[in-house]
C-alpha cells in the first residue's frame, strides 16, 4: 500500500501547578495538563495517529509511563522519535488534520506557533499542519474546565 491513514486521540485532566503544553507550545494558563511527560495533548494524539496508521502500537507502548526516562520529557522528543519510527518503516507524513476541545484558555493565538512546531519536528511544511479548536459548549469534563482533548489524523505514504 503506498497510502497508510491513522487516527489519534488524547485526554488530560488539567490541575493547578502545572504548565499547560499544546501543540508543542506553552500556553499561558492557571492549569496545567497532568501526565507523566509534559502532557502535551495535541502532540500524544498525532504520535498515536502515527503510530496506528503503520499498526505500529501506540504512545504508551513505545513511551511508557512507566520508564523514568520519559518523566516531565518534552513531547516534541516524542513526535521526533515517532518520525524515526515511520521513516525507519519507509513511510513520511502527507499531513496532519487534528483538533484540540477544551473550554479555556483560547488557543487560537496560538494556532500559527503550534503548525510551526509541529512542521519542524515532523519534517513537513505549515500548509500540511492543521489545528483546529472548539468548545465543548460547557458539556462534559473539558467544558467545566478539568480536562482536554486532542484528535488527530495523519495520511502517510511510502517512500
Amino acid at each position: 500500500m503506498a497510502y497508510r491513514i491513522g487516527s489519534g486521540v488524547d485526554f488530560h485532566r488539567l490541575t493547578e501547578g502545572r504548565e499547560l503544553w499544546i501543540g508543542g507550545i506553552n500556553i499561558p494558563h492557571h492549569k496545567g495538563a497532568l501526565g507523566h511527560s509534559d502532557a502535551d495533548v495535541l502532540l500524544h494524539a498525532i504520535c498515536d495517529a502515527m503510530l496506528g496508521a503503520l499498526s505500529l502500537g501506540d504512545i504508551g507502548t513505545h513511551f511508557p509511563d512507566s520508564n523514568a526516562a520519559y518523566k516531565n520529557i518534552d513531547s516534541k522528543i516524542l513526535l521526533s522519535r515517532t518520525t524515526e519510527l515511520i521513516k525507519n518503516e519507509g513511510y513520511r507524513v502527507v499531513n496532519i488534520d487534528s483538533t484540540v476541545c477544551l473550554q479555556e484558555p483560547k488557543i487560537k493565538p496560538y494556532v500559527g506557533q503550534m503548525k510551526n512546531e509541529i512542521a519542524l519536528v515532523v519534517g513537513i511544511t505549515e500548509k500540511d499542519v492543521s489545528v483546529k479548536a472548539t468548545t465543548t459548549e460547557e458539556m462534559g469534563f473539558a467544558g467545566r474546565g478539568e480536562g482536554l482533548i486532542a484528535y488527530a489524523t495523519v495520511l502517510l505514504v511510502r517512500v
